[in-house]
């Protein structure tokens, strides 16, 4: 008769304080349209099956079966499936903790496929088994899968959980950032930002910065220009009518800047596009 005998050392681990809101399992049936969202708290995605595209503001990441990304709180994301691949995926919903990487930088997005995927891919399968059946201690059972989790991909990927409240965005700057993507047609100025939330302007800029990784100025001129670009290439209005129509106080400014931005001129991206 064969036998191993392994023990087990005894030790103190630092306790993951992270609680579980809710698990889901997602198909990509073309019944809903992709567009970009936030949350207030982290998520973890994983791949079941499928291929498809991972999409931020101004990143794009393929995915297939197997990669998990990591969703820190108030990062616009969403995801498309490939045609003939829809993408099927689980969803975690995490309060307390994001992650950050071992040399401390914020770990905006993370994409870990894993050596042995199955492992990964059953303790999802396990937590929406038990949230879905809501049996005795259900809840307490996804809450240790979890812990087991972040643990598999603490130990795998260099990445640390951290408490939320060193990440979290402040009210502030999530009301800045929706004030932006409402109104970016209009006339904003620093001074516009401070009245909204009575914050010093220039601790405002910073905190905004700190979470965005950009200043609202900055942002307020990149949401612009998204939309610039997506009038240059479903519509026929003039130049000076998207300059004014996505806020810009001049053509010759809407010019200059979206020429930095993207390394071409407004006129020369729709001409390309426009060759599609």
């Amino acid at each position: 008769m064969g036998h191993r005998h392994y023990s087990v050392k005894l030790q103190d681990y630092p306790k993951i304080d992270a609680r579980l809101l809710s698990v889901s399992l997602a198909k990509d049936e073309k019944d809903w349209q992709s567009v970009f969202h936030t949350h207030h708290f982290t998520e973890i995605f994983f791949v079941a099956n499928g291929s498809g595209n991972f999409l931020f503001r101004n990143d794009i990441h393929p995915i297939k079966a197997g990669d998990l990304i990591i969703i820190p709180p108030y990062l616009e994301h969403t995801e498309q499936s490939i045609p003939g691949m829809p993408l099927e995926y689980y969803v975690l919903a995490i309060d307390g903790i994001a992650f950050q990487t071992k040399e401390n930088a914020p770990a905006a997005q993370i994409f870990c496929n894993f050596d042995n995927r199955m492992l990964i891919a059953d303790l999802f399968a396990q937590m929406y088994y038990e949230i879905k059946n809501g049996r005795e201690s259900s809840e307490q059972i996804c809450q240790r899968l979890l812990e087991i989790l972040i643990l598999r991909i603490m130990r795998t990927r260099n990445v640390v959980p951290v408490p939320l409240t060193t990440v979290r965005m402040t009210k502030e700057c999530a009301q800045i950032k929706e004030y932006l993507d409402t109104n970016y047609a209009e006339h904003i100025t620093l001074e516009t930002l401070t009245s909204l939330t009575h914050m010093n302007k220039y601790y405002m800029a910073h905190s905004f910065t700190k979470f965005t990784g950009m200043s609202p100025i900055q942002y307020l001129n990149q949401r612009r220009l998204e939309t610039a670009c997506q009038l240059l290439r479903d519509t026929d209005y003039s130049i000076s009518d998207i300059s004014s129509q996505t806020g810009f106080s001049s053509q010759s400014y809407f010019t200059q800047i979206f020429r930095k931005f993207y390394g071409i001129t407004p006129v020369k991206y729709r001409q390309l596009h426009s060759e599609d």
